[in-house]
């Protein structure tokens, strides 16, 4: 089979192009711009392509084409395929069909998602029972890949592991239909596509319903928006950060923060329901290093000695707690944050969670570059009342960076050796963190 992939560089989409790479089928895709993931799908064989959408950049003999959810049915390879009769199934729907195949861990929640799904990706593994996983980072111990086939055939209920992370947006996750669901958490968050907190609890409690009665659903009994959607009636393992495990985990973890030890539990649980030794558990989450862009630490020498963090938080509560985990890692260093708003809709939504947030940091120092803003997701309106130099204004503390690069620079100017600087954000905001390290 001829499968043909539009958004191909995007984290979760490059992970199922690879899955049909590894099932022997022929990969083709396109995207608009190159990136370590479009250049390691082509070193295992996929055809890509990157720059603006081109209708004959889908082969002719294509069987099927999948698309990211944020490709609209305008999009001119879209219609192309349409034209030639191509069967097209978006991002989720193609995930939800293997999800059918494969007895299926599937991780949810606003915060937290990748982080569990790799700590139960190694339990599993640890454990014996080889799956695939598909999560929104990359492990080191996947060889870097956001990507990892099952090779054994160690089967559940006839059908061999999946783990996958599970987006609640744009319901995205209505379309799986796992056998096991985790829950980390739940506070409003893509409010451009549900616009209340109300509409985003009754997506998940339809998402609770695609589980089967001989399913297992593991919560975070912390947090009072999991358990405001957990059903009557049916046994939820709950797990929270006062039980005896959590006391062995945080002496074992070498990831810092309270919320890492909360992602652990949750794969500690997992574990246990599919008869994994204790021993075994610990040990994988003890060997568990962090996964990309999620605290990823880097120590640098240039222009003086500093420890450079790089993480993928956008929402004020990621950036809360990704902050004073590092301000427990090292209590003594000057902290420095450099943030990039991500949307101008969520930054509108939740401006006076991040003056509260930002103002109540940590922090030594606060750089705000501009919002990172995502096609097909802005309101032409939102864009001309939020910004990241109004939000600087509304933090003593803050100080707002036009550019990148200038963000670079006064780092070099002004860094005297020791601090420990944070580069936060989901956007274009990593290319700061490849500059630094790069020298």
């Amino acid at each position: 089979m001829k499968v043909h992939f539009l958004g191909i560089g995007g984290i979760g989409v490059s992970a199922l192009a690879q899955y049909y790479l590894a099932d022997g089928q022929e990969v083709s895709g396109c995207d608009l711009a190159p990136s370590e993931l479009t250049t390691a799908l082509s070193r295992k064989g996929a055809v890509v392509r990157t720059g603006e959408p081109e209708p004959s950049c889908v082969p002719e003999d294509t069987d099927l084409l999948i698309y990211s959810p944020a490709i609209s049915a305008e999009h001119p390879e879209r219609v192309t395929a349409r034209e030639k009769g191509i069967l097209e199934f978006s991002y989720p729907e193609a995930l939800g069909d293997l999800t059918r195949t494969h007895y299926t861990i599937a991780v949810s929640g606003t915060h937290g998602k990748s982080t569990t799904t790799a700590m139960i990706a190694l339990v599993l593994l640890h454990g014996g029972l080889d799956p695939t996983v598909i999560v929104g980072t990359k492990l080191k111990e996947f060889g870097n890949s956001n990507f990892r086939i099952g090779k054994n055939g160690c089967l559940k209920n006839g059908k061999p592991f999946l783990v996958i992370e599970a987006d609640e947006h744009t319901a995205s996750f209505l379309h799986y239909w796992p056998d096991v669901i985790v829950l980390t958490s739940l506070e409003a968050d893509h409010m451009d596509y549900y616009k209340t907190l109300e509409n985003l609890q009754e997506t998940f409690k339809e998402y609770l319903t695609h589980l089967p009665v001989e399913g297992q659903l593991v919560a975070n009994g912390d947090d009072t928006g999991v358990k405001s959607v957990l059903p009557q009636g049916r046994t939820t393992h709950l797990y929270a950060l006062e039980s005896p495990e959590a006391k062995e985990i945080r002496n074992i973890l070498q990831v810092p923060g309270e919320h890492n030890v909360s992602n652990a539990l949750a794969a500690f649980h997992v574990g246990r329901l599919l008869g994994i030794e204790k021993e075994r558990i610990l040990e994988a989450l003890s060997s568990f290093k962090g996964s990309w862009r999620r605290f990823e630490v880097f120590e640098l020498a240039e222009p003086v000695s500093y420890t450079l963090v790089s993480d993928y938080g956008h929402h004020p509560t990621e950036v809360k707690v990704t902050v004073e985990a590092a301000r427990a890692k090292w209590p003594n260093r000057p902290l420095w944050l450099v943030f990039q708003p991500h949307q101008y809709h969520r930054t509108f939504t939740f401006f006076e969670q991040f003056v509260k947030v930002l103002s109540g940091l940590p922090a030594n120092r606060i750089l705000l570059t501009p919002i990172y803003g995502v096609p097909g997701r802005e309101d032409a309106s939102v864009k001309e009342r939020v910004s990241s130099e109004k939000l600087a204004k509304a933090v003593s503390k803050a100080q707002y960076v036009p550019t990148l690069s200038g963000a670079q620079e006064l780092l070099q100017k002004e860094l005297t050796g020791g601090e420990v600087v944070i580069v936060m954000g989901a956007g274009d905001i990593y290319e700061l963190t490849l500059r630094l390290c790069s020298g």
